[in-house]
């Protein structure tokens, strides 16, 4: 089985909203039972972006991800129809990482509490978090998941799709992204070959998880 890339490393790339899933193609419906769809309103715009039940009522997502009026969709396939299968959830507060420095990405990582606690169905439950340090290493294939673009500049799916990234040694990604990359707090994934989300820096969770598992404790 294929090491899953958001144990480890968020989603989301820093700048990116819901992410970029290229190349990827259609999860099998509620096969990713954990993965939420968080919105907000930032300059009165509404955004959107991916997240993770952690508990049933906290979810794991990125902290440039915050705005007005926050709700979190969980049980979700198709974001654009009212599915049966779907909670809709205000968000009471939002938790982000206190080294989070919104002009560098760096420390990209939030935690939500829910307003109420979610109701656990076929179609949603909370994804157990690692208890060490586990790493992926290069070479490594593995499977991202969201709601994000289909191609560059291209348009936003209304299923949740996944794609099978590779992991890159950490050069590749200090390279490319020069000053922006930290391999302490981030993963360096994709292949440029590749016609797939590529050269991104995810943010690695299991560099995280005592501020999480300790932030979740007084929530």
């Amino acid at each position: 089985m294929q090491p899953l890339l958001l144990l480890l490393a968020f989603l989301l790339s820093p700048g990116a909203e819901a992410g970029e899933i290229i190349g990827g193609h259609e999860t099998w419906p509620h096969s990713r039972p954990y993965m939420a769809l968080v919105q907000f309103l930032f300059e009165e715009i509404l955004h959107s972006c991916g997240g993770l039940l952690v508990r049933q009522d906290i979810v794991l997502t990125a902290a440039h991800c915050w705005g007005r009026l926050m709700n979190v969709t969980l049980g979700a396939h198709n974001i654009r129809k009212q599915e049966k299968t779907q909670q809709v959830i205000t968000v009471r507060q939002a938790i982000h990482h206190p080294d989070y420095n919104p002009k560098s990405f760096s420390n990209d990582i939030m935690l939500l509490k829910l307003g109420r606690r979610a109701k656990l169905t076929a179609a949603v439950r909370p994804l157990s978090l690692p208890r060490g340090k586990t790493q992926v290493r290069p070479g490594e294939v593995c499977s991202v998941a969201g709601w994000g673009q289909l191609a560059p500049k291209g348009r936003f799916p209304d299923t949740l799709q996944e794609v099978e990234l590779t992991v890159q040694q950490d050069e590749v990604c200090e390279s490319y992204f020069r000053n922006y990359f930290n391999s302490t707090t981030q993963l360096c994934v994709g292949d440029p070959k590749d016609k797939k989300s590529s050269f991104q820096a995810f943010t690695k969770v299991s560099s995280f998880l005592p501020w999480i598992k300790k932030t979740m404790k007084r929530l």
